[in-house]
């Protein structure tokens, strides 16, 4: 993993460690990206290195089985020695799927939560991320959406990406709503990392630091968006968290907000912010083992477990994340609705890994509270 400004510019020297000269190299960049000149930037790096870039943007946020077998179509048609993956989680989780596919037969769905075994030789992959949230290029994990809307998972690892390059400067441009949506994402996989029933001390190196890093630097990163040292603080944040999930995996907040997700369009990292909203106080209440006292401890809270839940909360309403669902699409979503879709089988490895037993009678008091709260 290398983090510099202006790294982006260094891809074509990296991808030649990984592919042949003159090999084609399949670029998934967010569609978003070509207005601001940072695909052209990838394109030029990679062509100067003396590859032949084919760029890979028709796809939305949240991507789909559908598109990731498009872009594998053309890895292979065009014999890609090398996928980039440029973007935020959605393009991650692209790239590295498409990387992980194409080299075989099958379309994407056929290795959903494993069904079947991925080709064993991935192509290479260089992850580089525009926003600091997902933590997708350090996971072994990739992310997709399924026709009828619900997520599903390809992990393993043929996933990891061979190079992770973190530029702080791609992400100057992120609008004040996105820096803190996925700021928070990156604080929530650490927290759950770290609390969950797989978290080892080992493992809470990663997270601590990450919790730490954006705790200090957020509010910041969202007030002054030109400040590099806050965007570094929270790219190199949401590298290390991913790392923690990677390890430990991540707990109810992610399970209420995969399934947020699977009913309605909602940004990744508000939905588990608002989701952890929700479920903190009740989550904290029993802490034997004292990792949530820990967060607190990373965040800078000295309160202990009691404490963190409103330090949380205040970090959340701070950096301008909407709490609020109404008018968005979801006032016709009834509890009971969003508590089945939290039950269902592909949320529930998330709901199983939470340090505190989660009821089905709990599942409707959170849904309740998340589709509620103000």
């Amino acid at each position: 993993m290398i983090q510099e400004d202006g790294a982006l510019d260094r891809i074509g020297a990296l991808a030649a460690r990984h592919a042949p000269a003159g090999a084609a190299v399949l670029l998934v960049a967010d569609p978003g990206l070509k207005a601001s000149g940072i695909t052209d930037r990838a394109v030029a790096s990679l062509a100067a290195a003396g590859f032949a870039p084919l760029v890979f943007d028709a796809f939305k946020s949240d991507p789909t089985t559908s598109s990731t077998d498009a872009a594998a179509d053309i890895a292979r048609a065009e014999k890609a020695a090398l996928v980039v993956a440029l973007g935020g989680g959605s393009a991650l989780d692209l790239g590295k799927a498409v990387a992980c596919i194409a080299p075989g037969s099958r379309p994407a769905s056929d290795y959903a939560l494993c069904a079947n075994p991925l080709p064993v030789r991935p192509l290479p992959k260089i992850c580089i991320p525009t926003t600091s949230g997902t933590g997708s290029e350090t996971t072994r994990v990739s992310v997709l959406t399924l026709p009828d809307g619900s997520k599903t998972w390809l992990w393993g690892d043929e996933m990891k990406a061979e190079e992770v390059v973190l530029d702080p400067t791609v992400t100057v441009g992120l609008p004040a709503h996105l820096t803190a949506a996925t700021g928070i994402d990156a604080f929530v996989h650490a927290m759950e990392a770290s609390t969950n029933v797989n978290a080892t001390a080992a493992n809470d190196v990663y997270a601590h630091a990450a919790i730490g890093l954006v705790a200090r630097h957020l509010l910041t990163a969202v007030q002054s968006p030109g400040d590099l040292k806050a965007r570094a603080g929270l790219q190199l944040a949401a590298a290390l968290a991913g790392v923690a999930i990677d390890n430990a995996g991540t707990a109810i907040g992610h399970n209420i907000g995969h399934a947020l997700a699977s009913l309605r369009p909602i940004h990744h990292g508000r939905a588990v912010g608002v989701a952890v909203l929700a479920t903190l106080a009740w989550n904290a209440e029993q802490d034997p083992d004292g990792r949530f006292t820990a967060v607190a401890s990373a965040m800078g809270e000295q309160g202990g477990a009691a404490a963190l839940a409103g330090a949380y909360e205040r970090l959340l309403r701070a950096s301008g994340v909407k709490v609020s669902l109404r008018g968005e699409g979801f006032d016709d979503l009834t509890a009971e609705a969003l508590a089945a879709k939290m039950a269902a089988p592909e949320n529930a490895p998330m709901r199983r890994s939470n340090a505190r037993p989660v009821t089905d009678d709990d599942l409707l008091v959170f849904a309740r509270r998340v589709l509620e709260q103000e």
